[in-house]
């Protein structure tokens, strides 16, 4: 096993000539104060055409800036085998769709069979020690894209544009019809009564959350939601809010195991800026069969 590194490289141009090693640390790669000091400790962490240097080092046009960032490792995360859909990898990002009833950390009740346990099972099988980083939260009943970054550069990076480059689009299947789009700017906190559960209140934190119908079977409504903050079940809270709760959502809805076992919230697509070069990724997860499904049977003519 060998701690995974993550590597970064430049020539340095005419206009970075005269900068500090610490300046286009900061500047070029956008590296955080505490990845540059974690950074400058290492043996090799900084070396500048080959020869170890500190950070206050004054670059020449043509110098080979060469910086080793070295990941730690989730000693409490158990690795555990698992069948798990990843649809994207580079060097910082692992994209994954999450299949509905996996929790992503473990928690009480749910030590070796989570998400994170299936992905520190797949650093182990590569022989890298690595850290589990969620860049975005899903429930353990909702479906679909979640990322996971491979390095604390990446995450840094990622989770500072969580709620403006970073977009999330869900799909949800609610109770009622809903004719219009809309928005829900209702402030979330926690109900006084319960650990948790969550509540519309005055004093809560500012939660937006457009919606927009894209079929109606019956008396259910497949919406489509896009996330401007990232508040502990905005969705379910939101959508519960107006009147439309999850299908199958038991803590703010109508809990009907038999109809559909779970809040019907999928995951469906991403817009992210990589952290590896800047360019656009975009990821798509079609609906889970149980949603789907359940579509399908409302759909159907009654016999």
């Amino acid at each position: 096993m060998r701690y995974a590194e993550r590597v970064f490289e430049i020539n340095i141009p005419r206009e970075l000539c005269g900068r500090s090693v610490k300046a286009v640390m900061s500047g070029s790669f956008g590296m955080s104060s505490s990845i540059i000091k974690q950074i400058k400790y290492y043996q090799d962490g900084i070396t500048v055409n080959g020869e170890r240097r500190h950070v206050n080092e004054i670059l020449k046009t043509g110098d080979f800036l060469r910086l080793v960032l070295k990941d730690g490792g989730s000693e409490l995360i158990e690795p555990a085998r698992m069948d798990i859909d990843i649809i994207y990898e580079d060097e910082d990002i692992m994209i994954i769709n999450k299949p509905p009833g996996t929790a992503t950390h473990p928690s009480q009740g749910h030590h070796g069979d989570t998400l994170a346990n299936g992905v520190m099972n797949i650093f182990a099988e590569r022989g890298e020690i690595r850290t589990f980083r969620a860049v975005n939260r899903l429930d353990k009943d909702t479906s679909g894209l979640i990322c996971i970054a491979k390095n604390c550069y990446a995450h840094s990076r990622l989770c500072e544009t969580l709620h403006s480059e970073l977009k999330r689009r869900y799909f949800a299947i609610t109770e009622g019809i809903i004719k219009e789009s809309g928005t829900v700017n209702a402030p979330i906190g926690r109900c006084a009564d319960s650990v948790i559960k969550r509540c519309v209140c005055d004093d809560g934190r500012e939660a937006v959350t457009d919606y927009r119908p894209l079929a109606c079977f019956g008396n259910y409504t497949l919406a489509e939601l896009e996330l401007h903050t990232g508040r502990t079940h905005q969705i379910r809270v939101h959508m519960a809010h107006i009147g439309h709760p999850l299908l199958g959502d038991w803590l703010y809805g109508t809990e009907d195991k038999a109809l559909f076992p779970r809040p019907a919230l999928h995951s469906a697509y991403m817009r992210l800026i990589s952290p590896s070069n800047g360019k656009v990724l975009e990821f798509e997860a079609p609906l889970p069969k149980d949603m789907a499904d359940f579509i399908s049977k409302q759909k159907a003519p009654h016999s």
